[in-house]
């Protein structure tokens, strides 16, 4: 593979994407001196550039949503008959792929009744403020407004989702924010902000209900957290956590708004990570690994007694959910979500995805035995994070420029993994690994590998 790439001359193509792309998270002062890299072609978990370097793919696809591997065929062709047949209506009206899609996806979300449509995560959230602001105008008189957000958690890249993030450097510059978004503390045992690290994660959550408390409850209409933070360094939520923060909810009759975009559709080797947790949430939204990125969809999936309080005034002409997503009409993305569904079952993705991060993390456990850099390592599933430190008694992080010099040592060798990127201010500093649900146990050691490489090529 790599000969016959290695043949094809893309000098026109780097040289058009030097002059006129405006790529993500990058600083385009680099690509005075050295050309942007471009990938030409994929195959399961790994990547071709256009010089013909072969990469394994670490992260699925940069930002974890390749679930079912590069290179499917079927989803190519259900996404490529559905767009000869009927490529898009506006979702005023309805389309098959989109039906029975939601049918499936309900299937497998016991308790949730409806899928609203759109494109991205950052959109799928921002529907979920919408409804929660206008529940409180129509039933609570305007109060309940406020929605909590939790330090170190993603919501989206819009202005509204960058007010409920809790990553400082990704909404800095950014402001004035929409208000009525207010901040809890993280859950990060690792990096304990309390006085006792006993019950901790009982602990953790009590402090969301002290804010409760001085905000007033009967301001505070939902509360949206990530099910299992992804970039904010990559945090399980502790034993005893998830409970009490339902049970406090329940008190306070707070929604529950579970931001899967990155934990859902198997990640975590269950279909949706709070399967694992044992909460009912009100509202879960999920985006990348619904199609694996073969075409662009999200879904904001509610319960039917969420859905009943848009139509039970159904005299008031404002009454239902006015809201519209241009592209969530484009029949592409529920057919491509259908048959990526359909891989994961027919090839006992999810399984695979608990057996191969049980090795992932034994992996991940040795390199902390053998590297006093590596402070913590956690994940589930397929979702792993690698804190670095300079010390490990005082848990000072990693100079991230050697963070950086991991990943790009990483990259050198053929292997593409992440890290904590613009997010937390002196905290960027957690290798990110998210390798697709296809990974082999050989995929799972060569990535490993790499890693053991570059740490001790970067720290010796």
């Amino acid at each position: 593979m790599d000969a016959v790439l290695a043949k094809n001359d893309n000098s026109d193509v780097i040289a058009a994407d030097k002059a006129h792309v405006w790529h993500h998270l990058i600083q385009h002062k680099t690509f005075e001196t050295v050309d942007p890299r471009i990938i030409v072609e994929g195959k399961g978990l790994r990547v071709w550039d256009a010089a013909g370097k072969e990469h394994l793919d670490g992260v699925s696809g940069g930002v974890w949503t390749v679930n079912v591997g590069y290179g499917r065929e079927t989803i190519a062709d259900a996404v490529r008959d559905q767009l000869v047949k009927m490529n898009f209506f506006a979702n005023t009206l309805g389309s098959v792929p989109g039906a029975l899609f939601a049918e499936r996806l309900i299937s497998k979300m016991p308790g949730m009744s409806r899928v609203f449509y759109s494109n991205s995560g950052s959109e799928a959230n921002e529907k979920v403020f919408k409804m929660v602001r206008q529940i409180s105008k129509q039933h609570h008189g305007g109060k309940k407004s406020k929605i909590l957000y939790r330090d170190r958690d993603y919501h989206g890249t819009t202005i509204t989702a960058l007010s409920a993030g809790g990553q400082g450097e990704r909404s800095a510059h950014y402001g004035p924010f929409t208000p009525g978004f207010v901040a809890v503390p993280h859950c990060l045992e690792y990096r304990n902000q309390y006085d006792s690290a006993e019950a901790y994660g009982e602990r953790a959550a009590d402090a969301i209900e002290e804010v409760i408390l001085r905000e007033g409850p009967d301001t505070i209409g939902a509360i949206c957290l990530e099910t299992m933070t992804a970039g904010g360094g990559v945090i399980v939520p502790p034993e005893g956590y998830w409970e009490r923060v339902q049970e406090i909810c329940k008190r306070h009759q707070i929604l529950i708004h579970l931001d899967e975009v990155v934990c859902g559709v198997g990640r975590l080797g269950t279909w949706f990570g709070y399967q694992q947790f044992g909460i009912k949430p009100d509202f879960v939204t999920m985006a990348k690994g619904v199609a694996s990125g073969y075409a662009a969809i999200s879904c904001t999936v509610t319960t039917e007694e969420v859905f009943d309080m848009f139509k039970d005034a159904s005299g008031d002409p404002l009454s239902y959910f006015r809201d519209i997503s241009t592209y969530a009409g484009c029949a592409a993305g529920p057919a491509a979500a259908l048959e990526n569904m359909r891989i994961i079952e027919d090839e006992d993705l999810l399984e695979n995805t608990l057996s191969m991060g049980a090795r992932l993390m034994e992996n991940l456990e040795g390199l902390k035995e053998k590297h006093a850099v590596v402070g913590d390592v956690r994940g589930r599933g397929l979702f792993a994070g690698v804190e670095l430190v300079s010390d490990r008694e005082t848990k000072e992080p990693a100079n991230e420029a050697k963070v950086q010099a991991v990943a790009g040592h990483c990259m050198a060798q053929g292997v593409i993994i992440g890290m904590t990127n613009r997010a937390l201010p002196g905290f960027n500093n957690t290798l990110c690994l998210a390798p697709a649900l296809i990974a082999t146990a050989d995929d799972i050691d060569h990535l490993t590998s790499s890693i053991d490489e570059a740490l001790t090529a970067v720290f010796s």
